[in-house]
């Protein structure tokens, strides 16, 4: 039996989704950043709870702590006291900038596809115009070559 890998459901939501919306909307863009933060922001609030007990009293400080890390404000007010939650505070920096870098990047591409599949559908590609205008005059300057040399001869 394959083992699957990742959050296959998640994947085939939002496929669907897209597909039935025809692209990705930002309204559906900013569920999922805002859910991964906020399933991310739990689970590390959670581990640092378990790992370093002596400084997280309780489970909605190590998510504070999560939501100040992760969006990197880092007030000082509460920070890992021993070696292990370091290593998670440091786990937790590089996954949320690498998270946000990565959404931002996919984000960014889907729209800038879409807006130029709009643009090639709202009116002909500016390019391909002009090499048209080109042909055509080439075509019109071959024609007068013809033309001047049948009266040379």
């Amino acid at each position: 039996m394959e083992q699957q890998q990742g959050p296959r459901w998640l994947g085939r939501i939002v496929k669907r989704r897209v597909e039935r919306k025809g692209r990705l909307t930002p309204r559906l863009a900013a569920t999922l950043v805002a859910g991964f933060w906020l399933v991310g922001v739990v689970v590390f609030g959670i581990v640092e709870r378990l790992v370093d007990p002596d400084t997280f009293d309780n489970v909605w400080l190590g998510m504070w702590w999560g939501v100040q890390t992760v969006t990197t404000v880092g007030y000082g007010d509460v920070v890992p006291a021993n070696t292990v939650g370091k290593v998670i505070a440091t786990l937790l920096m590089f996954g949320g900038l690498s998270l946000f870098a990565v959404i931002t990047g996919a984000i960014t591409s889907t729209f800038i596809a879409q807006a130029q599949s709009q643009l090639r559908a709202d009116e002909e590609d500016p390019m391909a115009k002009r090499l048209d205008e080109l042909g055509s005059q080439l075509e019109a300057l071959n024609a007068e070559l013809v033309r001047l040399r049948q009266q040379g001869d």
